[in-house]
């Protein structure tokens, strides 16, 4: 997507190292940060120097081939894995990216796996644009529809966090449809929860929309529920870290609250995802994905730019008030109209995506 009117992706290869935009520094610093050493991938993951489910798969597997510039033996790939598993715990995509560089790096001798390794590394992250570009036409669709039934209004969408194209390689998941709808003259107007803690829509979301000239406008997360009464949602469109093989949904905590609000409202609620975010492994997402917990200082404080251009950083709550940071949580499948991927807009449930991708059921068996 566009920055100031140049193409960007959120990471990309530069020779035998990764470079990527460190999203911890926007809104107010453009910064891209060069990754050379597994360890760097890893960090990069744990810091949240990059973020959101697709963008994570690519960096680990980006991870994986830095290794093996390094060190081409089993025990490496073996260290490479354990390295960077741990740095997330709940999007689904960094094992899945993981283990396919493992499967492809496994069978060959090593003297084949460092160009081998660049190889899947530069196919994940293509995938990802590919995929993400067929859940834009899918989504499209539904922009479209509403569009057709208000013609000359705006057609305005409330998004939850940054499933923005920050989150993957390029596009997005849940913006990725908004671009497309932007780009063919659709009048159409985003919502953008500030999403605390981290603040990723406020400062991540607002910044993308805004260099790529998609009309938005920011909103505390506690006003979505408020604009739906009110008729001014027309829909919903979130991202997803994990979606569990019964059509529940993982994301940035605060996502099922909207969902709540939609369902009550009659808004339609839409969560925009590539296959890879898919675990059929998982039979229920209540109860069964593991929920991170952070670090209580993204609750207690908030960094910003001053008014002389100073970035601080300035606690809000009371020293001594203890904070808990939950970074997710799950939204029962009965909450959600719909699931945008790639292979269309599916019902949220496990005999849709089960038809729908039948591979990656064969892939979880395994």
């Amino acid at each position: 997507m566009k920055v100031d009117g140049k193409h960007f992706r959120s990471i990309w290869r530069d020779g035998r190292t990764a470079l990527a935009i460190d999203q911890r520094r926007l809104p107010h610093e453009f910064i891209v940060t060069r990754l050379t050493t597994c360890a760097d991938a890893a960090e990069a993951i744990r810091t949240m120097l990059v973020r959101g489910a697709p963008l994570i798969g690519a960096t680990a597997a980006y991870g994986m081939a830095l290794a093996m510039r390094d060190d081409q033996s089993n025990e490496a790939i073996d260290r490479a894995y354990e390295t960077l598993i741990v740095a997330r715990p709940t999007a689904i995509n960094l094992k899945w990216a993981l283990e396919e560089m493992r499967r492809v790096l496994r069978p060959l001798p090593p003297s084949a796996r460092i160009d081998a390794a660049y190889a899947r590394a530069d196919d994940i992250a293509e995938e990802d644009v590919v995929i993400n570009q067929g859940i834009a036409q899918n989504g499209l669709a539904l922009i479209e529809a509403i569009a057709a039934k208000k013609p000359g209004e705006t057609v305005n969408v409330l998004t939850h966090c940054n499933a923005g194209w920050l989150a993957t390689v390029d596009w997005g998941t849940a913006t990725a449809p908004i671009y497309l709808a932007h780009d063919r003259s659709i009048n159409v107007h985003v919502w953008v929860d500030e999403t605390r803690p981290r603040n990723q829509g406020a400062s991540l979301t607002a910044w993308e929309l805004g260099h790529h000239g998609v009309p938005h406008t920011v909103i505390a997360d506690n006003t979505g529920g408020h604009l739906m009464q009110h008729g001014k949602v027309d829909l919903a469109i979130v991202g997803t870290d994990r979606v569990a093989a019964n059509g529940d949904v993982c994301n940035k905590i605060g996502t099922y609250l909207k969902a709540l609000a939609a369902h009550d409202n009659g808004v339609p609620f839409y969560v925009a995802l590539p296959s890879p975010t898919i675990d059929f492994s998982v039979s229920d997402g209540v109860t069964q994905i593991p929920i991170e917990q952070r670090s209580a200082e993204e609750v207690t404080h908030m960094t910003g730019r001053t008014a002389d251009g100073r970035i601080e950083t300035v606690r809000i709550v009371p020293e001594g008030s203890p904070a808990a940071n939950y970074a997710f949580d799950v939204t029962p499948a009965r909450l959600v109209t719909g699931l945008i991927t790639e292979r269309g807009v599916l019902g949220a449930s496990r005999a849709a995506l089960a038809a729908a991708f039948p591979e990656r059921i064969a892939a979880a068996a395994e």
